[in-house]
């Protein structure tokens, strides 16, 4: 009798346990079906190619022109590692059978373990990520105020810190929008809006033709200026390809089943985004370049000033591609922010905790970009801490933890080498934008 009681008892226990166990899972469940990232798992292989080319082509594109000279053969190197890389975070989505890795950091904390992988991956991602906001707010705001400028030369000035706010009033309303699938409308107006812009830049260049005492040098005149100048190039490059810091949580939209894997519509779509990406930056970068040559602006619509029309068109075309990569690039803050609330403050969830929530990220997004609009001189200095590792190295590094690929095989032999690439960017880049920084520290007006 005894023994049948602690049998009993035993059973009890082991009750107790499965159903709290089924609850857990039940509770998880149901949190990844309400958090942006995960609610939705309807997207096509097109979504992923909208937006990669929304994600990755930022304004910043119209500064290759500025970077290039030595950096020709950087930015086509940079294309061809980091569409490797991307390949390998595509690849990796589901390198555990039946367990999909829908965030960066669920990958980091996988291939590092859950402490280091959260830490090493989160803070970098969220330097990206709420950069690449902050500078977009001051991108949208700033050529909002071009245009006003150039369509009305003789109203009244207007600062800057009024159009980052109209701008800001944009993104108050697409924020309440739940997840990755249901933006994909404003990331397709955004992508076209990419190319657009991309194209009257080098066309109206090419149309524009080579400029009177035109070089192609150095636009520095010292030793000192020439290395930290071509340093500050790097970071520029580094930033223009930072668009892996959203490609898994892209594919996490995407279906998956064992018969027909997320990774090949999502690689179809990452694959048509590189070349879109190649169509806009390269012609943008060499004939903008061929047209100034170094007496180039480092936004490369300020040395086109007519015919004003179509530069009035251009910085619209710029603004609305801001606001939708804004938001591709807020969705993983809003899916961090709303999952910490939930699992680490308790807040239940709900409708008005994601209004409160998105808001306050914007608001704060919104305030750094009018107190810092200079803000995107300084993030060329994250252009090598924080880019070049989520985009260049972190990927391989990963990819020899997880696939261990032969020792001197190829696949070995690549990953090391762009490895040892990733951590030179990590370590010049910021050196030259620092130095770029201090020189032009007088210019910087805060609250401008």
């Amino acid at each position: 009798m005894e023994f049948s009681g602690n049998q009993n008892e035993i059973s009890n226990n082991n009750n107790e346990k499965n159903n709290s166990t089924l609850s857990v899972v039940k509770d998880e469940e149901s949190l990844e079906n309400w958090l942006p990232l995960t609610s939705s798992r309807k997207a096509k292989w097109w979504y992923s190619a909208i937006h990669n080319v929304t994600g990755m082509v930022g304004a910043g594109i119209l500064g290759l022109p500025f970077a290039m000279g030595p950096g020709v053969t950087l930015l086509v190197l940079s294309w061809a590692i980091t569409l490797y890389t991307l390949w390998q975070m595509v690849e990796m989505h589901e390198a555990v059978p039946g367990k999909r890795f829908d965030r960066y950091h669920e990958l980091g904390q996988h291939a590092f373990g859950e402490k280091l992988g959260l830490w090493l991956i989160v803070p970098q991602q969220v330097m990206v990520q709420a950069g690449c906001d902050i500078v977009y707010m001051v991108t949208g705001g700033s050529s909002l105020m071009k245009f006003y400028s150039i369509v009305c030369p003789d109203c009244k000035p207007i600062k800057l810190s009024y159009f980052i706010m109209m701008f800001a009033s944009v993104q108050f309303i697409l924020s309440v929008l739940p997840n990755l699938t249901s933006i994909t409308g404003v990331s397709f107006a955004a992508a076209v809006m990419s190319l657009s812009y991309s194209a009257i830049a080098w066309i109206a260049s090419a149309i524009k033709g080579v400029q009177q005492d035109i070089s192609y040098g150095s636009r520095y005149t010292t030793t000192p200026g020439h290395i930290f100048g071509f340093l500050s190039g790097l970071g520029t490059v580094a930033f223009a390809f930072s668009g892996h810091n959203i490609v898994l949580e892209i594919q996490a939209s995407i279906p998956s089943t064992p018969d027909k894997p997320s990774k090949t519509p999502m690689w179809k779509g990452s694959l048509l985004a590189y070349i879109i990406i190649a169509l806009c930056y390269f012609p943008v970068a060499f004939v903008g370049y061929y047209a100034f040559g170094e007496n180039v602006d480092d936004n490369v619509l300020l040395s086109l000033e007519k015919p004003t029309w179509l530069i009035a068109a251009a910085n619209i075309f710029v603004v609305i591609h801001v606001i939708g990569s804004y938001q591709v690039y807020a969705m993983p803050i809003f899916d961090m922010l709303e999952s910490f609330l939930v699992l680490r403050v308790k807040c239940r969830p709900s409708r008005m905790l994601r209004i409160v929530t998105r808001y306050f990220y914007v608001a704060i997004t919104m305030f750094i970009g009018i107190a810092f609009p200079f803000f995107g001189s300084l993030l060329s200095v994250l252009g090598g801490i924080a880019f070049a590792p989520t985009s260049f190295y972190l990927p391989c590094i990963i990819w020899l933890i997880i696939r261990k690929p032969k020792k001197y095989s190829i696949s070995w032999f690549c990953n090391w080498l762009f490895i040892i690439f990733g951590m030179s960017l990590t370590i010049l880049a910021p050196i030259g934008a620092v130095r770029e920084i201090v020189v032009q520290a007088n210019t910087f007006k805060f609250f401008s």
